[in-house]
């Protein structure tokens, strides 16, 4: 029997996927790219699309796009985290959970952690990632910091429970992330945090922070998000320089 036109679309997409092209967790092109990749109809991409689904190797979301499903441990999480993007993305499938918001005073520990000056002020914002397949298993712990200027992140993070928080801060404030850097660790989950999580106390987890760094190497935000151990696991894609 002759491949249908979707069929092949669907072939080529899978090949592209198996070969690494698009990485688990990061998003395939919009239906429009993909129409101009293949000179094809929406709707042939749509059925494409249909078809993967079916073969769960992509899941679709309104608002966020054609995400590529991570293979391996159904306990786990896998993200490619090449990009800026791939970090919004990681944010829009995952609901996050409020658990406290206030306003603190960094000690010397915290300072050192975010790397802040001690006695500074922060607005702190402690959340949960849910798993929309497992709820009673949070993929991660998140405390925020950023400064008590952006008021309306109090009431946004609440209405807007898919968003990152630097995401929000540069839609109602202007600051744009121009990098984010990561410093990743392994430790034992606090006991602060172990009950929200679902695990034991000191049980081993990975501690991730973020420094959301603007246009003139300012940290307008600082994140530290802990992953108990096989709920979460972090691709990074390292690429040789060109000279």
């Amino acid at each position: 029997m002759k491949e249908s036109l979707y069929q092949r679309v669907a072939r080529e997409l899978v090949q592209n996927i198996a070969s690494g092209k698009y990485l688990p967790g990061s998003l395939l092109p919009s239906e429009l790219e993909l129409c101009e990749q293949f000179n094809v109809s929406r709707h042939t991409i749509r059925e494409a699309l249909r078809e993967l689904t079916a073969l769960e190797l992509v899941s679709r979301r309104k608002g966020v796009g054609t995400l590529v499903v991570p293979k391996g441990d159904e306990n786990g999480h896998s993200h490619s985290l090449a990009s800026l993007e791939d970090l919004l993305t990681l944010a829009k499938t995952n609901l996050r959970v409020v658990k406290k918001i206030d306003e603190i005073v960094a000690d010397d520990e915290l300072a050192q952690t975010i790397g802040c000056r001690p006695g500074s002020r922060w607005l702190h914002i402690a959340s949960i990632r849910e798993d929309s397949k497992k709820k009673d298993a949070p993929i991660c712990w998140t405390d925020s910091y950023a400064s008590p200027d952006y008021a309306k992140v109090r009431q946004l993070v609440r209405s807007d429970p898919f968003s990152l928080i630097s995401d929000l801060i540069e839609k109602h404030y202007g600051i744009k992330s121009e990098e984010v850097r990561q410093t990743i660790t392994a430790i034992g989950v606090l006991p602060k945090m172990a009950k929200a999580l679902g695990v034991e106390p000191g049980s081993p987890a990975m501690r991730i922070v973020r420094r959301y760094i603007d246009i003139s190497g300012n940290t307008f935000e600082t994140t530290v998000s802990v992953h108990p151990a096989e709920r979460y696991t972090c691709s990074i894609v390292l690429k040789r320089q060109k000279k």
